[in-house]
């Protein structure tokens, strides 16, 4: 059971204060975006009103800017477990992940594929699915539909010589799925293939270690975090260093410099700074460094929202004429984030979340990008599904406010 206490640490998200028609709004969005901290907030003001500046100026600001950009990717590599010159920021993940395909692909061709999976947003398909161009073959794996997990034997089969990189996401934004990233990384070093893992909606339900992992490339969005809109891509560093980037003449030729297009989102990385702070204090005891108090608090927070996610899709099961896409069984929910999407018989997914919306209960309708799952599924016609996803700050008086306004539909 976890001893972590949501109620502790909700008056430090301003956010969480909002009301709708005089009830507390119940925030249950948080795979499209977590709210924030007053500490990050306090950040990103803070660099814009004493750091703003561009960069490598021989003046105080500039010389901050300089130092906020260091921090963000000290904190990134402690959160992730790797070095600080393996980490590359970006808009977002969608844009990072164009511009790393682009680059990996630049002497590959016919013969050569690329293997992607029918669980993954868009954002892990669409760049790969763009080589094509060039000649690529793309080779989909397949699901289960009962349960919303990969086929690890159509994922097997699917990997051979001709096969280049293998992109996979660690969860499912759509439906939860945590799927075995290390045994798929394990496919593809048989063959000699590169792995992407698309880590956006997994990062704020557990810890990472790349390391372990062993994959080329991971991909996580800050802002899914409780942080601001900032990509972040961890890449080995041999990698960073052997495929080359598009970018201006005058840039760095030199890791990590040289894959950051432009000019980055300084204030963006005061506020990762303050985000990967902001978890590394909910670690239950005092811990020697940064790294290890990320492990311990991502622990913990997968701990507690695994007890969450167990009431609210025990609740939901009981909700007549409820269809349920992914895991439900307790036993399984390892394998799980306490993200669940489901459809009612006789209410549309947008109807259902705008009833919520109105209640205050704030939920995701759609194909949330993940739309080969949504046609898989059979329901992107019909409108998608109700996305529910819960966060630590997440707790079960509003899980059951959410299921009873559920009956009362």
């Amino acid at each position: 059971m976890s001893d972590f206490n949501p109620h502790t640490i909700r008056p430090a998200f301003p956010a969480l204060a909002t009301q709708v028609q005089g009830r507390p709004a119940v925030f249950f969005d948080a795979p499209g975006g977590t709210q924030v901290p007053q500490m990050v907030i306090d950040a990103i003001s803070g660099y814009l009103t004493h750091s703003n500046a561009n960069t490598h100026g021989a003046f105080l600001t500039s010389q901050r800017s300089d130092a906020v950009i260091a921090a963000a990717h000290q904190a990134m590599a402690d959160l992730l477990g790797c070095s600080p010159a393996e980490i590359i920021f970006g808009a977002n993940m969608t844009t990072l992940t164009f511009a790393l395909s682009r680059a990996l692909a630049r002497n590959w061709g016919p013969g050569d594929q690329i293997v992607v999976t029918k669980l993954d947003h868009d954002a892990n398909v669409a760049p790969w699915r763009a080589l094509t161009e060039r000649g690529v073959t793309i080779c989909e794996v397949e699901i289960d539909p009962t349960d919303c997990t990969l086929d690890m034997a159509d994922f097997a089969a699917a990997i051979g010589p001709q096969t280049k990189l293998v992109a996979v996401g660690y969860a499912s934004n759509a439906v939860g799925t945590i799927n075995d990233v290390r045994r798929v990384v394990e496919l593809a070093q048989q063959v000699g293939a590169l792995t992407f893992v698309d880590a956006v909606h997994y990062a704020p339900h557990g810890p990472i270690d790349v390391r372990t992992l062993d994959c080329d490339f991971l991909a996580c969005s800050v802002y899914k975090f409780f942080g601001p809109h900032v990509g972040c891509l961890y890449g080995k560093a041999e990698h960073l260093h052997h495929f080359q980037p598009y970018k201006v003449r005058p840039a760095s030729d030199l890791p990590p410099e040289c894959w950051m297009t432009g000019t980055q989102n300084h204030e963006g990385l005061a506020g990762v700074v303050a985000a990967v702070d902001y978890l590394a204090t909910l670690a239950p005891t005092p811990q020697t460094d940064r790294r290890s108090a990320l492990l311990a608090a991502m622990t913990r927070i997968a701990a507690y929202e695994r007890g969450l996610a167990e009431r609210l899709i025990t609740g939901l099961l009981a909700v007549p004429g409820l269809t349920f896409y992914g895991i439900r069984e307790p036993e399984r929910f390892a394998w799980r984030t306490p993200t669940v999407s489901f459809r009612i018989d006789g209410h549309t997914p947008q109807a259902i979340a705008a009833a919520l919306g109105e209640q205050g209960i704030f939920v995701w309708d759609g194909n949330y990008y993940a739309l080969s799952l949504s046609e898989r599924l059979g329901v992107e016609q019909l409108g998608g599904m109700v996305r529910v996803g819960l966060a630590h700050y997440s707790t079960a008086e509003e899980v059951d406010r959410l299921l009873e306004a559920l009956h009362g539909l």
